[in-house]
């Protein structure tokens, strides 16, 4: 027999159905219950509302487990590369050698732009945000491939699905271009995905380039983390906007948008700036340590507890052995690094930040790896949205899968006034 509870409200009993996950995760269904009892429930942030059912990934922060399609995110670090993550999380399944040959042949045959998209730097101020770059060109892609937008036919999903992974880092690369004044680099079909994109980073025509093994696997490793993580800001944002039937570049182009708030993800950017502010006053760890645990000041730590995790970040442990490699592979002596393992060491030491359960967060890390490679401060969230895309399209497309979605449309309690009259402006 299927779990209920029953509520009591003016007199009328209602039942609602309990709903348990594979993982045991229980939730109640009130669905029904604006129809049932004329309320709706209230819950600001949703951060007790689910949105849907989801079979894509499994996330438990009370214990510090994260896992794609069930693989924990520890094996896929050390294990999987970008591609192979990408098509698990969006076919659910690891793909076979002949699946995973063809993925990367069919990625790799659509990285170039159409020459017309080029145009459309030329209209950019040369310090444009590379954020509004890549949502506004992933926008403008739907107006090229107007053959492929219809979310319900199976072929234009998956051809769309195609054009975006492979044709997102060639439009990152081009917005850092235009930031420099360099000319664009074509991508170069020979090389693997990661690869592909350092060069169109940091090649110039002027100069031989090889790309570093060690960046590449890096690059590789920090867009699995960062391909999914269950129903966050950005891929609920790719939900709602999807079920309306937009189409996916749309959809996509609106969670760039959501991932650009720094309380999103531009937190890795915030960690940067928080280490310069500290190197700047004389390396002064312990004063911003004391700051942060000072409820009265503002400053707070960036890169330190999270709205999910309860616990380490498992994402925060595997960037932590990587970024150490990194390092010693580039040989670079950045005095950033050394701040952040201090206030890192005072912290997992700390009562204060042990009882707040404010453990270092994928964001602590990620920058200092990011700006080691050589990446400016301001395409740190766009690497973020290259890692994620994967999770955005396969929430897309497991929704649009889905019999039982609606439009989204959530309600509201309404606190403005009562009915009054119109004065007319003379009268005012």
């Amino acid at each position: 027999m299927n779990a209920r509870v029953t509520m009591d409200t003016d007199g009328k009993r209602v039942d609602l159905p309990v709903i348990t996950g594979t993982e045991g995760e229980r939730g109640l269904d009130v669905s029904r219950l604006r129809e049932q009892t004329g309320m709706i429930t209230l819950d600001p942030g949703y951060v007790n509302t689910g949105s849907c059912t989801s079979s894509i990934t499994f996330l438990d922060g009370d214990r510090g487990i994260l896992r794609y399609r069930g693989i924990p995110i520890e094996e896929l670090a050390n294990r999987s590369n970008f591609l192979e993550t990408a098509f698990l999380l969006i076919y659910g399944q690891l793909p076979k050698e002949d699946e995973f040959r063809s993925f990367v042949e069919v990625i790799t045959r659509h990285t170039m732009l159409h020459e017309d998209v080029k145009r459309f730097y030329d209209g950019f101020p040369k310090d444009a945000h590379p954020m509004a770059i890549l949502s506004a060109v992933i926008g403008a892609l739907s107006t090229f491939y107007q053959d492929s937008q219809d979310p319900t036919n199976p072929e234009h999903v998956e051809i769309s699905i195609h054009r975006l992974i492979a044709k997102v880092p060639t439009i990152a690369a081009y917005s850092y271009k235009k930031s420099l004044g360099q000319p664009f680099v074509y991508p170069d079909n020979a090389l693997e995905y990661c690869s592909n994109f350092l060069r169109m980073m940091f090649s110039i025509p002027a100069e031989p380039y090889s790309v570093n093994p060690t960046i590449a696997k890096a690059l590789h490793l920090l867009f699995i983390l960062h391909a999914d993580h269950e129903q966050n800001c950005s891929t609920s944002t790719v939900r709602l906007v999807g079920s309306s039937h937009a189409n996916l570049f749309a959809s996509v182009a609106a969670g760039v948008y959501a991932l650009w708030g720094p309380q999103h993800g531009g937190a890795n950017q915030k960690v940067i700036e928080m280490l310069e502010r500290i190197r700047a006053d004389d390396g002064n760890v312990r004063k911003y340590v004391e700051m942060a645990r000072d409820k009265n000041n503002p400053f707070r730590l960036f890169g330190f507890g999270h709205r999910v995790y309860k616990n380490y970040d498992p994402r925060a442990l595997i960037l932590k052995k990587a970024c150490d490699e990194v390092l010693g592979t580039l040989g670079t002596q950045d005095p950033l690094v050394d701040i952040a393992k201090q206030i890192e060491e005072i912290a997992l030491q700390d009562d204060f930040f042990l009882s707040k359960k404010l453990y270092p967060n994928v964001d602590f890390y990620s920058g200092i790896i990011y700006k080691a490679i050589g990446f400016p401060v301001n395409m740190f969230t766009v690497l973020f949205a290259m890692g994620r895309l994967p999770g955005w399209i396969a929430h897309w497309r497991e929704m649009m899968a889905d019999p039982k979605v609606k439009i989204g449309r959530p309600r509201q309690i309404y606190t403005g006034p009562t009915q009054r009259e119109y004065v007319a402006i003379e009268a005012r």
